[in-house]
């Protein structure tokens, strides 16, 4: 169970693991998803288990797991505790998002577990009642009790930005598109900035590299491997280094046509057919073409700016050529350009006064607001409401990435987020509202009417096994069922060897009817 929750929150990175795979196998295959289904499965296996379990338990039989199921079981421990230390070594961080999770998950968490505790009480008051050892009874009723008492108080430590007053929720983040809408259309190409713009996203992000010959582009990647057709069109310069290729060559490459094969998302819609040729016909996007499209749109774009590797002739003036493209090439509106790159940050602000310093970390207020940073470019696993708080106030604006599922996305509107980069784009346009959003007295009664609605039906869960075994006259309508049925004529019952009477090991439900040879007999002959 812990092995499918990390994995299943780990959703909205996905895409991330999967291009780290890329990078170590050599091609492109949705790992993510098949990792997720066999733990979908794994948990099938088990859950079906426990609930059988459950049930013979509450009709008083032993338990005698099949050995092909003893060695399914290891199999499965173990692979899950294999599978979450290997990616807690590789993928570390991903934790932080598991954390984030709980403050929108926790209450249905808690219900859920509240829900299968009560379930719970069945067999726990079966054994509890039949045992005469009282110190067995503690060791027995002890553990139970502790986890019910916990789980019923749990909420007190809970915080989630979502459970505020009515009226206080903050508006909705603005919705940058990361690298266009790379579910929709091939990442950084024209086809996926407009799709963007037609979708109504608040901005563009890419990523800019620069050509052996001085020409700025959009490629996420080192190489051209995964998102052009380097390998039949320079078949022998297919790891080279992006930015050592001229931009005669990189014009001549497609960068579509492998977003049909290798989709980079599960769950993708199927294009059309005006789609598919689009994309078809993509090329590698010029930075000056982006600026047009962006500046005609209106559009603010924020940008990664990687450095040529050594050898390079821009290696060590990229940033002064990417200024002269901004600045003489492209005529977009200098408040666009939210700048990130902290390379040579007062040299662009001298020159470039009007573009919106950002950076990529958190910093004391002082310093930001000595190096004119207006905005924030966070990883959402930095989120928090108090920091967003404290920065707004100085009118420094927030911006998280990437960040791509509805509940995570509703928890960065909870927590005041001015925006969010993200792949989904027309998914999280939908949104209204937060996913989850509670008013804390709601929250509370919905809790508190829980743990009592719970506890209500333990105790009588309690006292119904109490007064059965007891053979109080409501109950005594059953007897002669019980003891008729199948598990007691072939002695499947449970052995309560934890008795001090070796005359009650093999008790029936009911224990003061006696089960004698005559009685079988008559009961037998009816």
């Amino acid at each position: 169970m812990v092995f499918l929750y990390f994995w299943g929150e780990a959703q909205n990175d996905y895409n991330d693991f999967d291009w780290y795979a890329y990078g170590s196998v050599g091609y492109w295959f949705l790992w993510s998803l098949l990792i997720l289904v066999i733990a979908a499965v794994l948990f099938t296996y088990i859950a079906l288990l426990v609930i059988l379990a459950v049930c013979l338990l509450s009709e008083g039989q032993q338990l005698h797991l099949h050995w092909s199921h003893k060695i399914g079981t290891l199999v499965v421990v173990a692979f899950s505790i294999a599978a979450i230390a290997v990616l807690s070594n590789l993928w570390g961080e991903e934790w932080a998002t598991v954390l984030l999770s709980f403050q929108v998950t926790a209450p249905y968490l808690h219900l859920g577990a509240i829900a299968a505790m009560t379930l719970l009480s069945w067999p726990e008051a079966l054994y509890f009642v039949r045992m005469k050892n009282r110190v067995s009874q503690i060791i027995l009723l002890a553990p139970y009790l502790a986890i019910l008492i916990f789980l019923y108080l749990i909420p007190l430590g809970m915080y989630s930005p979502c459970i505020r007053e009515e009226g206080t929720l903050g508006p909705k983040p603005a919705l940058i598109g990361h690298r266009g809408a790379p579910m929709l259309a091939p990442e950084n190409t024209k086809m996926s900035f407009e799709r963007t713009i037609e979708l109504g996203g608040d901005g563009l992000e890419t990523d800019v590299t620069i050509s052996l010959d001085g020409v700025p582009f959009l490629m996420h990647d080192a190489t051209l491997q995964r998102t052009t057709n380097v390998r039949e069109v320079f078949p022998n310069w297919t790891s080279e280094n992006a930015a050592m290729f001229s931009w005669e060559a990189l014009e001549s490459l497609n960068s579509g046509k492998w977003f049909l094969t290798d989709k980079p998302f599960s769950g993708m819609r199927s294009l059309t057919d005006e789609e598919r040729n689009l994309a078809t016909n993509q090329s590698i996007f010029k930075l000056t073409d982006f600026l047009r499209l962006a500046n005609n749109a209106n559009k603010p774009v924020i940008f990664d700016l990687y450095r040529p590797p050594k050898m390079h002739p821009y290696r060590d003036s990229w940033i002064n050529r990417t200024l002269e493209v901004i600045i003489n090439e492209s005529a977009i509106s200098s408040n666009l350009i939210l700048w990130l790159p902290n390379d040579m940050r007062s040299l662009v602000h001298s020159v470039a006064p009007g573009f919106q310093q950002t950076l990529g970390m958190k910093a004391p207020v002082e310093e930001l607001l000595k190096n004119h940073i207006v905005n924030l470019n966070l990883p959402y696993s930095e989120m928090s409401s108090d920091d967003i708080r404290k920065f707004a106030r100085v009118n420094i604006s927030t911006n998280l990435y990437v960040i791509s599922e509805p509940w995570l996305f509703s928890l960065a509107w909870c927590s005041g987020a001015q925006s969010v980069t993200t792949n989904s784009m027309h998914i999280l346009k939908k949104l209204n509202q937060p996913l989850f959003l509670m008013t804390p007295s709601r929250y509370n009664l919905m809790w508190i009417l829980t743990d009592v609605v719970s506890s209500l039906l333990i105790t009588l869960v309690f006292v119904l096994h109490w007064w059965r075994e007891r053979g109080l006259p409501c109950c005594s309508d059953n007897n002669i069922l019980l003891e008729n049925t199948i598990y007691n004529a072939f002695g499947t019952e449970l052995d309560m060897s934890v008795s001090e009477d070796s005359e009650a090991r093999s008790l029936p439900i009911t224990p003061n009817f006696s089960c004698n040879d005559e009685t079988l007999k008559s009961v037998t002959n009816t």
